[in-house]
């Protein structure tokens, strides 16, 4: 019977002993832990917490506490992104301003030195003054439709529309501006209608950003193609040019807030950088996608895709 007793006694102890051990495990993998996130914290450090255990329960808390680690991180990495894009989106914005501003401004002193200048000059320089103020108008209404838009006060409301009727509605607006500058427009557009669920105004707008693009940065090949198609349930509308086209490092920046390319800094040809970002806004606010496919000096094409509306709709 003693020795039984003596068993017992002899377990307990290797039990105690066990979890003592256990604890003093536990108890200095914590202070790693703890340690670890300290440095992680106040050294930038951007590796994880790394702890071989057999606690499940630990193991959850370290694979827990790397995941919001690394959310942390891209949280961090973002606002960084976005604070130098706000930067460089505010030295734009100052730049497109102040360029009409200033020739505004010197027409004015002009006007007002001197008195004695003919009617025609006069006349022309007020046309100049009007024009500026006019850029200087369509700039800021832009900028206010693009905060409207990325604030979700944008109100569209849908309808059931003809792409193709509505296509060919916006291309025969631009046909003095084509033919005038020799453009060869290729056009294939369906004579039976093609059903969206979509705003009229937000669409057209769409096509006239893309068109007016195209016409703008493609003029070098006077090529103009307006495309309507159906593929499944997806309806595709493509504006193609054949002008210098966007290079593959840059084509991933396009839709960014007053991006331009940089050899179209020609104020000739150069937008405010804002009506592709809009056009991006406004295709997914219908619910679409718009993708871009470039091989410089062959062919540019932006396709807008948007989900069909069944005719027993």
């Amino acid at each position: 019977m003693s020795w039984i007793l003596l068993m017992l006694i002899c377990l307990l102890l290797v039990l105690l002993l066990m979890n003592h051990l256990k604890n003093r495990t536990q108890r200095r993998e914590l202070i790693y832990l703890a340690n670890r996130l300290e440095q992680l914290v106040h050294e930038a450090d951007r590796g994880h917490i790394q702890v071989v255990t057999s606690s499940p329960e630990l193991r959850s808390v370290l694979q827990g506490t790397n995941e919001l680690l690394d959310y942390a991180r891209r949280s961090a990495d973002d606002y960084v992104r976005t604070e130098l894009a706000m930067r460089k989106m505010l030295a734009n914005i100052s730049h497109d301003l102040k360029t009409p501003l200033t020739v505004v401004l010197g027409y004015a002193e002009a006007l007002s030195r001197d008195s004695d200048m003919p009617a025609a000059e006069r006349e022309r320089l007020l046309g100049k003054i009007h024009q500026k103020s006019l850029d200087v108008l369509e700039l800021m209404n832009k900028f206010f439709d693009l905060a409207k838009l990325e604030a979700g006060d944008y109100q569209l409301f849908f309808e059931r529309l003809d792409v193709a009727d509505l296509c060919r509605q916006t291309i025969l607006a631009y046909y003095d501006i084509l033919t005038h500058r020799g453009f060869e427009v290729a056009i294939n557009i369906p004579d039976k209608p093609v059903w969206v669920y979509a705003n009229a105004e937000a669409l057209r707008r769409i096509l006239d950003n893309l068109i007016s693009n195209a016409i703008r940065y493609g003029a070098d090949g006077l090529f103009l193609g307006l495309t309507v198609r159906t593929e499944g349930e997806t309806i595709r509308m493509e504006v193609t040019d054949r002008g210098k086209g966007i290079q593959e490092t840059e084509q991933s920046r396009v839709f960014e807030r007053l991006y331009t390319l940089e050899d179209s800094r020609n104020r000739e040809v150069q937008g405010s950088g804002l009506g592709l970002t809009i056009t991006k806004r406004l295709v997914e606010r219908l619910g679409g996608v718009i993708e871009l496919e470039s091989h410089p000096g062959i062919h540019t094409t932006f396709t807008v895709k948007l989900k069909t509306a069944k005719e027993t709709k």
